[in-house]
C-alpha cells in the first residue's frame, strides 16, 4: 500500500524563522485514489500578517483570532502525516516552515523527515520540463487542470489542485471513473478487451505482383546502401 499526502501551506510571509504558518492542508491518497481523508486546519500566528500575504491569500488576522495555535494541533497533524509520502509543491518551502513551528512546540517533535518523507513536484517538474514555467499555474495549463475557481491561494484548495497534477503529471490514475463509477464494463485500464467470436473476420489483402517488385527494389537498395549488412538478407 502505498500513502502518500498532499500538503500545502499559506504563511503570514516568507522567511520561517520569523513568519508563522496560518493554514495548512492535506488531502490523503492510497495507491492514486483519494480515500476522502484530509486534515485542514487554520491557525493563530500570534503576530501581524504582511500585507503582501493577505494579497496572497486573503487571511486576516482578525479572522484567525480564535483559531488555535500550531503548539495546540501539531500532535494531530503529525499522526495524520506519520509513516506516508509527502506531495508538496516547493517543498523546501513548506517543509522549512514545518520545521520552524515543530522546533517552536519542543525538540522532541524533531523534523519533518523524522515522520515521514517528502516528494517535491516543482523538482519533478523542472526534470520532466527543463527551461520551461513550472509554477502550480503553469503546470494546470500544461495538464489540463481547471484552476478557474481560484481566485485566492487557499491550502486544501491547491492541495486538491496539486492532486490533480501529480495525477497526471506522474501518469493519471490507473482506473477511469466518471460520475463514481467505472468506465464501461468496469475494466481498469490496460485490460484484455476480448472480441465477441461471432464477429466477423477481418479481410485480408494480397500484394499486388508491382507492389512485390518495388517492395522487393527497396530492400535490394538498402542493401547496397549499407554494404551487405541488412539483417533481413541475411536471415
Amino acid at each position: 500500500m502505498t500513502r502518500q499526502i498532499i500538503l500545502d501551506t499559506e504563511t503570514t510571509g516568507l522567511e520561517p524563522d520569523s513568519h508563522r504558518i496560518i493554514e495548512i492542508g492535506c488531502i490523503e491518497i492510497v495507491n492514486r485514489r483519494p480515500t476522502g481523508n484530509r486534515y485542514h486546519q487554520y491557525l493563530n500566528p500570534d503576530r501581524e500578517i504582511d500585507a503582501g500575504a493577505i494579497a496572497v491569500h486573503g487571511l486576516s488576522n482578525e479572522f484567525l483570532a480564535d483559531k488555535p495555535r500550531f503548539n495546540d494541533i501539531v500532535d494531530d497533524l503529525l499522526s495524520f502525516i506519520k509513516g506516508a509520502e509527502l506531495i508538496i509543491h516547493n517543498a523546501p518551502f513548506d517543509v522549512g516552515f514545518l520545521n520552524a513551528e515543530l522546533k517552536r512546540s519542543g525538540e522532541s517533535f524533531g523534523v519533518v523527515l523524522d515522520h515521514c518523507t517528502v516528494l517535491d513536484t516543482l523538482a519533478l517538474a523542472r526534470k520532466l520540463h527543463p527551461g520551461q514555467k513550472n509554477s502550480l499555474d503553469a503546470l494546470c495549463k500544461r495538464y489540463d487542470v481547471d484552476n478557474s475557481h481560484r481566485d485566492l491561494h487557499g491550502a486544501l484548495l491547491d492541495a486538491e489542485i496539486l492532486l490533480d497534477v501529480y495525477l497526471r503529471m506522474t501518469g493519471g490514475q490507473g482506473k477511469l471513473a466518471l460520475g463514481g463509477q467505472d468506465g464501461a464494463g468496469g475494466g481498469q485500464a490496460g485490460a484484455i478487451r476480448r472480441l465477441p467470436s461471432t464477429r466477423a473476420r477481418l479481410p485480408v489483402l494480397q500484394a499486388t505482383e508491382q507492389e512485390l517488385a518495388a517492395h522487393e527494389a527497396r530492400l535490394a537498395a538498402l542493401d547496397k546502401a549499407s554494404g551487405g549488412k541488412t539483417l533481413w538478407r541475411k536471415l
